[in-house]
Formats: C-alpha cells, sequence, structure tokens
C-alpha cells in the first residue's frame, strides 16, 4: 500500500523545504535523475534548469549550492532507511531477527513507493553508493557537523546499535559497527561494480543478496565474540 511521506531534515540544508511545491519536487526528481546520469562533478544548477525547463535562480531559492542539495539527498535516503528499518521491525520480538531486517534494508532500500512520485529511491541509492560520501568527506564536515546536518545519518546508526546492543549489551563497539554496516554495503556494492578485484562479492542484475550475506557473517561473528 502507498503512502505518502514527507521527512523532516535539518533546515540548514535548504533556503526553502523542496517538498513543500511543485517546483522544489522537481528540483530533488530531476537532479536525482541528471545525478545518476552524469555523476556529481559534471552536474550544475545550470544542467538542472536546463532539464527542467526552469532557471537557475529558480534553484539557487531553495538550495545555497549543489553541495547542500547533495547533503539534502543523502539525508533523505538515511532517514529513508531508518523509516524501512523501524516499521518493517516493529512488531519482531527476536534481536537477531531485527539485525537481518536492518541489513537489508541497508543493503536494499529500493523498494520504491509510488505515493513519493518525486523521488525514484532506486537510483537515489545508486547515488547513496557512487556519490554519498562527498556529502561529508569535505573540508567543511566540523562546521556543518555542528549546525546537524547529518542528524538523519546519526539516528539511522543509532537505531542500528540499539539492535546490536539488544543482541549483546556488552558490545563495546555498538554504533562503530552499525555504521561500518553501511559504509561496508556501499562499499562493497561499488567495489563489486568497477573494482572488482577489491571485492569478492559478485553482483547480477543489480541483486545484492550476497551483499546482505556478507554483512550478517560479519555482525553476527563479532556479536557473537565474548
Amino acid at each position: 500500500m502507498a503512502i505518502g511521506i514527507k521527512f523532516s531534515l535539518n533546515e540548514s540544508l535548504y533556503i526553502r523545504d523542496p517538498q513543500d511545491t511543485e517546483l522544489g519536487r522537481n528540483i530533488i526528481k530531476y537532479s536525482i535523475i541528471m545525478i545518476d546520469e552524469i555523476g556529481f562533478e559534471a552536474f550544475t544548477f545550470r544542467k538542472l534548469a536546463k532539464r527542467m525547463e526552469s532557471t537557475e535562480a529558480s534553484i539557487y531559492r531553495y538550495f545555497k549550492n549543489k553541495h547542500m542539495l547533495l547533503v539534502y539527498l543523502v539525508g533523505w535516503y538515511w532517514e529513508w532507511v531508518s523509516y524501512l528499518i523501524e516499521i518493517n521491525t516493529l512488531n519482531v520480538q527476536d534481536p537477531e531477527e531485527k539485525l537481518q531486517i536492518a541489513i537489508c534494508n541497508v543493503v536494499s532500500a529500493t523498494r520504491e513507493n509510488p505515493a513519493i512520485d518525486y523521488v525514484n529511491e532506486n537510483i537515489l541509492h545508486r547515488i547513496v553508493i557512487s556519490d554519498g560520501v562527498k556529502a561529508y568527506h569535505t573540508k567543511s564536515v566540523d562546521e556543518e557537523n555542528k549546525n546537524g546536518l547529518f542528524f538523519n545519518y546519526k539516528r539511522m546508526v543509532e537505531k542500528i546499535s540499539d539492535i546490536i546492543l539488544e543482541i549483546n549489551p556488552d558490545f563495546p563497539y555498538p554504533r562503530a559497527l552499525g555504521s561500518n554496516l553501511f559504509e561496508m554495503a556501499n562499499a562493497q556494492i561499488y567495489f563489486a561494480q568497477h573494482l572488482p578485484r577489491l571485492t569478492d562479492v559478485k553482483l547480477q542484475d543489480e541483486k545484492y543478496e550476497e551483499v546482505v550475506k556478507m554483512l550478517e557473517y560479519f555482525a553476527f561473528g563479532v556479536l557473537s565474540k565474548r
């Protein structure tokens, strides 16, 4: 069943929340499509405006620059993963099953919600894999962190780390494991697609079952150690 969702993202990311207007939603929609097509480095507001049949000035009324737009898109994805983990583990009592569900959602949160027609989650997932780290591997990361731009990432990791502590309350590194599961998933998918000698994972038709198995192997392996 399709459901309408509006995620709350840090107000410092935007000048005007693009989720609130048709133009703003089109900025999200077409920026996702274009970044996937040409890459973040080649992406510009001028090209986006041309694709939308709009003006650069109209885009700058929503975002200060393309970096903030990228952080917004990646932040939306982090919130989407958090949402999926929350609803899919809602009535699950077994913490190990919860972690398996969380890992599945981390690896392939690509289930498109028809009610959010301005976000193609499948394409956005590809952007997170290829360009997601560019949102926070920057010289301005400390200042942006002070402004709360990465709250959605922290919240997603916290959900995973809470599950980890349900399995093993004495595990000393729950947040490190939670963030590593997310980063490892994206890195291994990227390596499998582009630098295959850096991974043992093999992908077929964007199916990520082997990545899920690998993350479960690492996660449950370290959690079982005393």
